[in-house]
């Protein structure tokens, strides 16, 4: 009992025998009542195998990048499935103290709509992070439905993606690369922010970060156009291009350069003028582009199977003004979401949505079969195709603002 409580372990934890009768000697011999020490806790966590590569068996490589490499594994202690990420530390960029401070700081996020750290493992020449093993991402589930989700499942999505976000920006903490490939997907539907980019990770003391963050067809246009000073309205942003994604099943704005993107932002949601963006005729960028002056377009007419309360709230999360965009929190209360019911707000961090009972996925009207079913068991995903974990790259998406709330690094 007392090692639950101090140690939060897993239920199905499997503790080796060795640790066991230790457990028993001490309770032999109980020592005096006092409190447990760091140092005394940290040992007892090494005891059981956490912070050890040999707690963890290697089943295949999943994806490599410059910094890290991504492996299936599983747990000796649990027998679960688990991805590793290895973080390689010889490069100039990868300074050990650094990644463990950013690292610090995701230990600490605990909940259903973001995917969980479960383990560190640090050595000379490399910082393996051990998170839970999801089967697949948004892109590989739209893949498989023909990219004709379910309205339905469009919207219990899209709440467990603000859920997790809103999750994040009260912690003053960025995700900057939201994109389908890092929105990771389990056998249930239960939806979680991934890729926490910590192949590069950085301290950063002030506001004023790198503009090339965000993968292009998602990234807002203040960015696009050399803004190095955001804050949350950034991720905002790519909110709106995966609702988009979703009801659609497209991207939406699908640019491959920075001046297509842009053209492709303004042809439908309209040049921005000083009354749409106030400050964007004296940005030297927006001026030397000479983009046409577009008026804005409808989006039902984009989006014709969003219904009215969808519309609006995509509007609201595609604003050019960053002061007026829609905000994670207020997202979460948005009409859109009336009918998913009250009980829905009410539920702890750590409690999934469909630990309601009135709350189920529809089957998908796809032309492929559905990923998940109405009712009854669901089927299993193919691994062998559908799994993108934690992707590798090589820039910081994850983002702690230190300039908002200062943690003791010690």
């Amino acid at each position: 009992m007392g090692v639950t409580k101090r140690m939060s372990l897993p239920m199905d934890i499997r503790l080796p025998p060795e640790f066991l009768k230790k457990l028993q000697l001490e309770s032999e011999n109980p020592p005096l009542c006092k409190p447990i020490s760091r140092m005394s806790r940290r040992a007892s966590l090494s005891d059981i195998g956490f912070g050890k590569l040999e707690t963890y068996v290697k089943l295949g490589k999943l994806g490599e990048g410059t910094y890290a490499t991504v492996f299936k594994g599983r747990s000796k202690l649990t027998e679960n499935l688990v991805a590793l990420k290895e973080i390689r530390l010889e490069h100039e960029e990868g300074a050990p103290c650094t990644a463990i401070r950013e690292v610090s700081l995701l230990k600490n996020l605990k909940h259903a709509n973001i995917v969980t750290l479960h383990d560190i493992i640090h050595t000379d020449r490399c910082l393996t992070l051990v998170f839970e093993y999801l089967d697949s991402d948004l892109k590989q589930y739209l893949d498989n439905c023909g990219n004709l989700m379910s309205m339905h499942n469009v919207k219990i999505f899209m709440f467990q993606l603000l859920r997790g976000l809103s999750y994040c920006h009260k912690r003053k903490i960025l995700h900057r690369d939201l994109k389908p490939q890092n929105l990771l997907i389990n056998d249930k539907g239960e939806l979680k922010l991934a890729d926490f980019g910590l192949a590069r990770a950085k301290s950063v003391p002030t506001k004023t970060y790198s503009n090339e963050v965000v993968t292009l067809w998602y990234r807002p246009p203040d960015v696009l156009l050399g803004s190095t000073e955001y804050s949350t309205p950034i991720d905002m942003w790519g909110m709106g291009c995966i609702l988009y994604e979703m009801a659609t099943g497209r991207p939406m704005f699908p640019g491959a350069t920075v001046k297509e993107e842009l053209h492709l932002v303004f042809r439908l949601l309209g040049t921005p003028t000083e009354d749409t963006w106030p400050g964007i005729s004296s940005n030297e960028e927006f001026r030397s582009y000479l983009f046409p002056q577009y008026r804005p377009q409808a989006l039902i007419n984009h989006v014709p199977r969003l219904d009215t309360e969808g519309i609006d709230l995509l509007s609201a999360l595609l604003l050019y003004d960053t002061r007026r965009r829609i905000t994670s929190e207020d997202a979460l209360r948005h009409s859109y979401f009336l009918s998913l019911g009250n009980n829905i707000h009410n539920l702890a961090d750590t409690a999934s949505v469909f630990s309601l009972r009135e709350l189920q996925l529809q089957k998908d009207p796809g032309h492929r079969s559905s990923v998940f079913q109405p009712l009854g068991k669901v089927p299993a995903l193919n691994l062998a195709t559908c799994y993108n974990p934690l992707q590798v790259i090589a820039r910081p998406s994850f983002l702690f603002c230190t300039q908002w709330v200062q943690h003791s690094t010690r």
